[in-house]
C-alpha cells in the first residue's frame, strides 16, 4: 500500500501527541535539513530514526561499499545490496521508509576541498565518521560555518555521545584538542564491535537532533560515556 501525503498527521501522530513536540514541533522536523556524515554502524540508525520522524531534507555522505561483514551492525543495508555503494543502498532503504523525506545522497569522500560546501547546506551536522581525520575536519568546518554537530563514536562496548558547537557551546577540541594519529587508534575492523552498540548510540544522536531541530533543552559541554559491558552510564563535562 502506497501512503499518500495527505496521511501527514497519521503517520506522526504518535510523536505530535508528545507535549513538547505537537504540531509546530512535527513542523520543524519536516522543515529541518541534516547531515549524515557515514552510513555505516552509527549512521544506520541514525538514517532511519530521521527518516522515520519525517526530516525534510537529509543529507548522506559516504564514499564506500556495502560489504557482507557490514551487515551485523549496519542494519539499513540488506544481503542483496551487497556490493552497492552505502549511499545507494540508503536511498533505497529511506525511499521504501518515507517518501516524503528530501533525499540527497552523496558519494563523496568528505575532504579539505568539498566540506564547506556541502556542510553549509544543513542546518544539523550528525557525524557518523569512524576515524580521528575526519571527525575533526568536520568538528572544525562546523565551527567555521557555525553549524550544530551531534558527535558519536563506538568501539568494541564502548560508545561516545556529544553535542558540539551548539548556540556557541564548546566544541571537539575542548575536550581533545588534538586528534592521534588514525594508526595508533584501534578500530572496529582490528578489535571488533557487537552491532546493537552502534544501535544504541546512533539512536541517541538522532535522538539529540530531533532535540534540536524542536529546540528541546539539550545539555552542552558534556560528554556522555557508554559501558554496555559493564553497564555504565557517564558524563564528562568540559
Amino acid at each position: 500500500m502506497i501512503i499518500m501525503k495527505e496521511d501527514h498527521f497519521s503517520r506522526y501522530s504518535r510523536q505530535i501527541f508528545i507535549e513538547e513536540i505537537g504540531l509546530e514541533g512535527q513542523k520543524k522536523i519536516r522543515s529541518s535539513k541534516v547531515l549524515v556524515i557515514g552510513a555505516g554502524g552509527l549512521g544506520s540508525p541514525v538514517i532511519q530514526y530521521l527518516a522515520a520522524a519525517g526530516v525534510g531534507t537529509l543529507g548522506i555522505i559516504d564514499f564506500d561499499h556495502v560489504e557482507l561483514h557490514n551487515l551485523n551492525r549496519q542494519i539499513i543495508h540488506t544481503e542483496n545490496r551487497v556490493g552497492f555503494s552505502k549511499v545507494k543502498s540508503a536511498e533505497i532503504f529511506v525511499e521504501e521508509l518515507n517518501h516524503q523525506v528530501k533525499l540527497t545522497g552523496i558519494e563523496e569522500k568528505i575532504n579539505e576541498e568539498n566540506i564547506e560546501e556541502i556542510l553549509s547546506q544543513y542546518d544539523i551536522i550528525v557525524d557518523g565518521s569512524d576515524n580521528f581525520s575526519t571527525r575533526y575536519l568536520v568538528n572544525d568546518t562546523c565551527v567555521k560555518l557555525n553549524k550544530t554537530l551531534v558527535y558519536g563514536s563506538i568501539l568494541g562496548f564502548s560508545g561516545q555521545v556529544a553535542v558540539f558547537n551548539h548556540n556557541g557551546s564548546k566544541n571537539l577540541r575542548d575536550i581533545f584538542p588534538e586528534p592521534p594519529f588514525d594508526e595508533d587508534v584501534p578500530d572496529c575492523d582490528s578489535l571488533g564491535v557487537l552491532g546493537a552498540l552502534p544501535g544504541m548510540i546512533g539512536s541517541m544522536m538522532a535522538l539529540q537532533a530531533l532535540k534540536i531541530i524542536t529546540d528541546l533543552p539539550v545539555i552542552v559541554n558534556q560528554l556522555t560515556l557508554v559501558d554496555t559491558l559493564n553497564w555504565r552510564f557517564q558524563t564528562i563535562d568540559f
